[in-house]
């Protein structure tokens, strides 16, 4: 049975800014353009591979950052776009969304300055703030785990930042890039109107300037060399990636594990804030390096549909291990995906029986008494239609299950049994997850897993196929 843990969602996006100086590790490597193709081939894999990550976080950047023609543009960098309604199919911006927890979405800017994030006392609630760096490491949480249910202050700083903790900062939390993407939680409860309650609780999320914290001058604004480009799908393709990269790299540090890693890439022409030109190529290396990124995309896309456990693909720099494949997998899989200590979530595609999923056949998920998801918070089963991931259309408009499901009702034995199938099950509907008429899959999602969890001990029960 294929059966993938992984996160959720994945953003589709475009984007374009300024900016002009190169920090000193950025500084232009003079490192002559390999003659060899088979050297250029070999080195633009390795680099696609690793570039991949921060081009598919850019993509959902550029939306709520800089694309004014997006429905949910936050208006801007260092500002938050709460999503405070409860998603339906007709939500098609993001795929493979939950109405667990509604997002808290925030792209910050750290080039000129810090960033303050304050959150309120959060009592009886989960809530969790991920701190995703363009790398696509998840560098530092705030939350109901990881700081507790107490009001906080916190200091979000760049790669260059230096100075000391302000007046008031509970905590300075240090990116290695400059581009950083937040992602807030806030868990919607069950009950009629809960998401009143979650409003409440997002109107009090507040991010500003330090300038502004601490009621000083604004720093002069630093520009880079290339500006914000536009995402193109297609550049991932061919051997222009290499502009992508070199852009994006502008607003990264230098990581001391990778110096070596870079010097390599300059061969091929990738370096922070250096312009791809290809005349700077002769005709076979061009090609060779695009061969090599094709190469790569077609090897991640095979490693992507063959995942099972995607557990370990997300976390930080640390946890990844400079394992540049299991960055670009989570990536590819489930961008933004938690670390598994905040949130597991086990998709499923296929049956007991080996069979994929379809709304043509009816399933049961049987659960054995004590036996659902061990958890710290809550756990819920959200479905998805395919190819889209989008939430299914239904008659009852339920899109997920879980413990905290009102009605939901327990055998006499102590078991639980959910229903999933595309007509309603006579006399079972409180525990019925409506399918759609063709494939679909479904996603478990654990927030606080407990151990037996992490350790793999406890298994997700597989869908059967019931007459």
């Amino acid at each position: 049975m294929k059966k993938v843990l992984f996160l959720a969602f994945v953003f589709i996006s475009v984007f374009s800014c300024k900016k002009k100086e190169i920090t000193s590790d950025e500084k232009e490597t003079q490192v002559a353009i390999t003659k060899s193709a088979d050297s250029a081939k070999a080195i633009a894999k390795e680099a696609w591979t690793y570039a991949f990550p921060l081009a598919t976080n850019y993509r959902s950047m550029r939306l709520y950052a800089l694309d004014k023609t997006y429905p949910d543009y936050a208006g801007g960098f260092n500002k938050f776009k709460h999503y405070d309604k409860i998603f339906t199919p007709s939500d098609t911006a993001v795929i493979t969304p939950n109405n667990d927890t509604p997002y808290s979405w925030a792209i910050l800017n750290l080039a000129d300055e810090p960033v303050v994030l304050e959150v309120p006392e959060v009592k009886d609630r989960y809530y969790s703030f991920q701190f995703i760096d363009l790398y696509t490491f998840n560098f530092a949480y705030v939350g109901s785990r990881a700081t507790g249910d107490k009001a906080g202050k916190y200091l979000i700083a760049g790669p260059d930042w230096k100075g000391d903790k302000p007046a008031g900062i509970d905590k300075i939390i240090q990116s290695e890039t400059n581009l950083v993407t937040l992602l807030g939680r806030t868990e919607l409860k069950m009950a009629a109107g809960d998401i009143e309650n979650v409003k409440k609780l997002q109107s009090q999320y507040k991010l500003s300037l330090l300038h502004e914290f601490t009621k000083e001058a604004a720093p002069s604004h630093k520009e880079f060399t290339l500006p914000y480009p536009e995402f193109k799908q297609a550049d991932l393709g061919s051997a222009a990636f290499i502009g992508l990269t070199n852009n994006l790299l502008q607003y990264t540090s230098v990581n001391p594990s990778e110096v070596d890693l870079r010097a390599k890439f300059a061969k091929i022409g990738i370096v922070p804030g250096k312009k791809f030109d290809p005349k700077n190529y002769t005709p076979e290396v061009l090609k060779a390096i695009t061969e090599g990124a094709q190469e790569a995309g077609k090897e991640l896309k095979e490693g992507t549909d063959k995942l099972t456990n995607a557990t370990d693909l997300f976390g930080t720099r640390e946890m990844i291990n400079g394992d540049y494949n299991k960055r670009a997998l989570g990536a590819a899989a489930g961008l933004f995906g938690n670390t598994k200590q905040e949130a597991v979530y086990i998709g499923t595609r296929s049956d007991k029986a080996n069979n994929f999923l379809s709304g043509k056949s009816k399933y049961v998920i049987r659960f054995p008494k004590g036996q659902t998801p061990p958890d710290q918070y809550f756990w819920s089963i959200t479905l998805y239609e395919l190819p889209s991931r989008y939430l299914v259309n239904n008659s009852i408009n339920r899109y997920s299950i879980g413990d905290r499901t009102t009605g939901l009702k327990y055998e006499t034995n102590g078991d639980l049994i959910i229903y999933i199938q595309h007509e309603a099950p006579k006399g079972k509907e409180s525990n019925w997850l409506p399918a759609p008429k063709d494939a679909f899959y479904y996603l478990i999602r654990i927030y606080g897993p407990k151990e037996s969890i992490l350790n793999g001990t406890w298994k997700a029960p597989q869908p059967e196929q019931v007459k």
